[in-house]
């Protein structure tokens, strides 16, 4: 039998257990030109929120009745297609189920022996494919500049302040109390980091940025975004990445009000989706693969065990309790 997380119900505000529900199916045969994966780990990420709305976006929306969408990493069990060996591992966008049946689109084969299975969905997947990008290509970091990163600690930010890092930048980052504080400036090698939680974030910002910053990457929108565009250099550049402070709001998402720091300054603010990065991944991934394989870049994987956990794991994204890319383990040894 197949367990799989079905999406059953558009939350308002806060996705909660009422949202999904675990079914038992048989696992399907495959037809010609598919193959069947054994998932292993399953990614969770802040953008799930956004998938479960409806309305237009830059993907869309998940339908009642759908397995619920995320990135996996599994083995072939089966295969039909020619792409495809049985016993190769792939990682692809299988979604919160046990086995996954897929033409192949969208999957490709990855190397367990290169690297552990979980970090093919978190620093070499999709996440870690955001912060090159969107750090690189997006942000156009240059070397002596100061970068701002918020979800400092989170699957995102901690590569996206690690790469500015190795770029040669000054990165200061934001995150939720002193442990994930401690976190990012000793073992991820930031150099400051402001903890919001605890702290006066426009105060510490003008103590640790005096100067203002040339980049902010924001992971997080509303108050911190605000404070932000106050201590913008000539010409910095914002990367709007996500928003998570905004995603369960039951009311209208607040937006800066003091947008013309962009025009006095002569900045940018841009909004980035992966997706657009997509035949470019190989090349991400070697780049990364790279620094983590000469000690240049940490990778952290917070992982949790059980299918049926899904709902309590997934609020953990905004409850802020977990370090690093999320993941759960949905097979069972």
């Amino acid at each position: 039998m197949n367990k799989q997380l079905l999406f059953v119900k558009r939350p308002i505000g806060a996705a909660d257990a009422a949202t999904w529900s675990l079914e038992k199916n048989p696992i399907p045969e495959i037809n010609e030109g598919q193959i069947l994966v054994k998932q292993h780990y399953v990614s969770l990420d802040p953008a799930m929120r956004g998938w479960m709305n409806e309305g237009k976006s830059y993907i869309a929306p998940m339908e009642i009745g759908s397995v619920m969408r995320a990135g996996s990493v599994g083995e072939v069990i089966a295969s039909k297609n020619q792409k495809f060996d049985v016993g190769q591992y792939v990682a692809g966008t299988g979604g919160v189920q046990q086995y996954a049946v897929s033409d192949g689109k969208g999957f490709y084969q990855i190397d367990p022996k290169l690297a552990p299975l979980p970090m093919y969905i978190g620093t070499l997947g999709m996440p870690g494919m955001t912060a090159y990008f969107g750090i690189t290509e997006v942000a156009k970091v240059k070397e002596g500049e100061t970068v701002l990163v918020s979800g400092a600690a989170g699957a995102v930010g901690s590569i996206v302040g690690q790469v500015a890092k190795i770029k040669g930048c000054r990165v200061v980052g934001i995150a939720g109390g002193p442990d994930k504080c401690r976190y990012v400036v000793e073992e991820l090698g930031f150099d400051a980091c402001i903890d919001y939680k605890n702290e006066n974030v426009a105060s510490r910002f003008k103590e640790v940025c005096p100067k203002g910053i040339d980049i902010y990457f924001d992971n997080v929108g509303g108050e911190i975004l605000e404070i932000a565009l106050t201590r913008l250099r000539m010409h910095a550049r914002i990367v709007i990445c996500g928003a998570i402070s905004q995603y369960n709001t039951k009311t209208k998402i607040k937006g800066p009000s003091n947008y013309l720091s962009l025009l006095v300054n002569r900045a940018s603010m841009t909004g980035m989706v992966v997706f657009d990065y997509a035949d470019r991944y190989k090349e991400g991934a070697q780049v990364l693969g790279g620094w983590l394989a000469q000690g240049k870049l940490k990778s952290r994987e917070d992982i949790y065990e059980g299918i049926e956990n899904f709902p309590e794991t997934y609020n953990r994204l905004f409850s802020g309790d977990k370090m690093g890319k999320l993941v759960l383990k949905v097979i069972e040894d």
